[in-house]
This record gives C-alpha cells, structure tokens and sequence, in this order.
C-alpha cells in the first residue's frame, strides 16, 4: 500500500468572511497523531497545498474550480502510477473534490466501480440547484463522477464518458434523505444504489456487506474506488467535520464493511476525507480515524 497526502480545502465554502477551510490540515495532524505507524505503508507521496480562492473565477461557478480540476490532474497521476504498480493507494484529504483525481487515476487501469460511504449524498447538480449560485464541489463530488455538472470537472483526459456510470455505484450514509427540504431527492430516480443510515443500522453490517458486493458483482470484471467521509460518522463520535450530524456510523461498523473491501485484489485505493483539525481541540477525532485505519487489513 502507499500513502498519498493531498492537503486541499479547495471544495469547501468559507463559513464566514476570512475563514479558510481547516481540511488542508488533516494530513499533516493525522501523520503527527501517528498515521504512518498504523497504516505501514511502502511508500509515502506527498502533494502540495494548493491556494484557497474564496472568490469566484471566470468561467466557472464552482467555488476554486479551475484550481480543483488542476489539483486533481496532478493527484490523478499519483494515484494512477500506484494502481499500475499493483498497490493499493490511500489518500488522506483534504476534502471531498479528492474523490474526482482518485478515480482519474484509478481510471488510468480502465473501468471502476465506487463505493461512496459519506453521512450526505454530495449529488447537487444544475438539475437540482440554481447553478448561477457560486457553490463548493465538495457537495457535488458524486454528481460530478457520474458526470452531472460542469464539463470543468466532468471530463478527463483519457477517460470515456463519466468517471463512474451510475450503476456501479452504491452511496451509503445519507442521513437527511426523510428531511421534506432534502437538497437532491432526484438521486432516487438514478440507478445508484443507495442505503441510507437508517436502512444501513436496520440491517447491520454483514446484510450491507452483502449489498456492497452484490453492486460490485454488476461489474466483476472492474475493479473498484472507495470514498470514505468521515462524516458518516455520528457527531458525537465525529465533530470535528465541516457539516456534522446524528445518526452516524460507528467506527466499529465501518470497520466491519471496509474489511473486505481493502483487503479485495479489485481494490484500488480509498479516499478519505473532511476532517478538520482546526475543529478537534483535543484530538480525540483524529485518533479515531486512526484507529479504523489501523484495524483495516490493507493488501
């Protein structure tokens, strides 16, 4: 496995006028909270901060757009000589629009499935939102894989049609899908495989396991990209996120679910993403994460 540190806030909208997203930090506090010693990786990359831009830019209504997909194109070439080495890549993020350069260079080896585990949906697209509204693509990101949005991030060099098609793609953890103001109910019309939090503590993490492998059995000739928001988790175990929220996954069931899949030869790599330091005082959130990250069997 190598390990890939991609220290971008790019996709993430300022809280307040000044206020500059605190993502860009995790891969460093997560390396300093002992990160390199749980995961024992074989090689470590480690990519640049980019430059946060509040502002629009012209051309685009996605908040750092031109920066993100530029970002992306480098991260991308990371991942993709991992995944043509054989190995597993991990990428500690950053935020969300990190999901677009993994699958890029996941890409590179041809079709993939995803499993996108994230406490919201992130489907927000001009079909459901007015797109003159400048707005950060870490609520888009798996519109923009299934490639609904702007053509700036959802076409890639190389790759045929959309990074994922909609099919082989199963979401888990929306948690504000029985909300009446629910920002992208149109996700239900989709082939994406959807399993809520709700659903997903209904049936446990075995039956879920199964509905994993029975979406990547669409396709068993692809391998596979996982996305890993830990704001899946519960706020009282995961506050130190930008959009925290109840219910939640427990460290325990992700364990239980991500097992199998980092382990599996169909494996390309993971990414993991949104947490901020600058909202962990004590970090207790860190150490978390690196205790799921430690009881995973990497291959």
């Amino acid at each position: 496995m190598q390990l890939v540190l991609a220290p971008s806030n790019l996709g993430l909208s300022p809280l307040h006028d000044g206020h500059v997203p605190g993502t860009w930090r995790a891969p460093e506090a997560l390396m300093d909270a002992g990160l390199g010693k749980a995961v024992n990786y074989r090689h470590l990359h480690s990519l640049p901060r980019p430059d946060y831009r509040p502002e629009a830019q012209k051309g685009t209504r996605i908040r750092n757009g031109h920066a993100i997909r530029a970002y992306d194109l480098i991260l991308g070439e990371t991942v993709g000589t991992i995944c043509k080495s054989g190995e597993l890549a991990l990428v500690i993020g950053g935020d969300c629009s990190l999901l677009l350069g993994g699958l890029v260079g996941a890409r590179q080896i041809g079709p993939v499935s995803l499993v996108h585990i994230d406490g919201h949906s992130d489907f927000r697209h001009p079909g459901n939102y007015d797109p003159e509204v400048l707005s950060g693509a870490a609520g888009m990101d798996l519109a923009l894989t299934t490639g609904r949005g702007e053509l700036l991030l959802t076409v890639w060099p190389g790759v045929s049609g959309p990074l994922v098609s909609d099919e082989n793609v199963i979401q888990i953890g929306e948690r504000e899908s029985h909300d009446p103001d629910f920002a992208w109910p149109d996700i239900a019309g989709t082939a994406i495989e959807q399993v809520d939090i709700f659903e997903a503590q209904k049936i446990g993490p075995s039956v879920l396991s199964q509905r994993i492998h029975n979406v990547l059995l669409r396709a068993p000739e692809q391998s596979f990209w996982i996305h890993f928001d830990v704001d899946v988790m519960d706020q009282a175990i995961m506050p130190a996120v930008d959009c925290p929220g109840s219910p939640g996954l427990s460290p325990q069931y992700l364990i239980q679910i991500l097992s199998p899949l980092v382990s599996s030869t169909r494996c390309l790599g993971m990414t993991l993403t949104i947490y901020d330091p600058d909202r962990d005082p004590t970090g207790r959130g860190g150490t978390t994460i690196i205790d799921i990250l430690r009881a995973l069997p990497f291959r």
